[in-house]
């Protein structure tokens, strides 16, 4: 690592994570966190100044062993996340505990655990969040209620932490041409239209755009929405 600020991305091997850390490598220093190592390699080989970070976020003892070295950290932008459609009569608990252990739970313990170097930096924290943490429609209950309590939990976070200087941005963004969308799609039984949808980068771009803002603008809540 340089002299410059470090930011570590999750979910960076794929869509809005790795679209995020192209453009945040242009001013920081990456940890590329996510759980295929080959593809971050890849990633962090075409990146100045990245790194790769595996790591399998809901194994909490080998995420605070793999965060033990980080002793300062200016951004944390938490991309990672999944999504399992369903009716809540043919949604069964496991279901409900696999959204819920990624989409929230190894969110606030990977934030816990890193909370003392980004004190120490007085750094950042973004969370990709989604349309689906503000409006929750049918099929979509485990998501949208993991995605409600996101919301919540950085509403907290920014409360409890503002004394240490921490900044913490939610994103709401509307469908994204991603793979995860392809998947969403299949489920729901319709056409995958990328040109109907936002673009990675232009997530990425807003995240970036949080994270460069003045020390007199704090971006708390962001909502993007598709222009079409």
């Amino acid at each position: 690592m340089t002299s410059r600020p470090t930011a570590l991305v999750t979910g960076a091997s794929r869509g809005v994570g790795a679209a995020v850390a192209h453009r945040l490598s242009e001013t920081h220093d990456l940890l590329l966190g996510g759980r295929d190592e080959e593809t971050l390699r890849k990633l962090a080989a075409d990146l100045p100044g990245a790194s790769p970070w595996p790591a399998e976020l809901t194994d909490y003892e080998g995420i605070a062993a793999a965060a033990a070295g980080i002793e300062n950290l200016d951004v944390l932008v938490h991309s990672a996340g999944m999504i399992e459609l369903g009716s809540v009569s043919d949604t069964g608990v496991d279901s409900w505990r696999r959204t819920f252990e990624l989409n929230l739970f190894a969110v606030t313990e990977l934030t816990r655990t890193l909370l003392p170097a980004l004190r120490a930096s007085a750094g950042h924290v973004v969370l990709i969040n989604s349309g689906a943490g503000m409006a929750a429609k049918p099929n979509w209950g485990s998501y949208a209620a993991s995605k409600f309590a996101l919301r919540a939990y950085a509403d907290v976070l920014r409360g409890e932490e503002a004394t240490n200087g921490i900044r913490v941005t939610s994103v709401f963004p509307g469908r994204v041409a991603t793979d995860m969308q392809r998947e969403v799609r299949e489920s729901e039984g319709g056409a995958f239209e990328p040109e109907r949808y936002l673009r990675p980068e232009s997530v990425a771009d807003t995240v970036v755009s949080s994270v460069r803002a003045g020390s007199d603008a704090h971006m708390t809540e962001i909502v993007l929405r598709p222009d079409g």
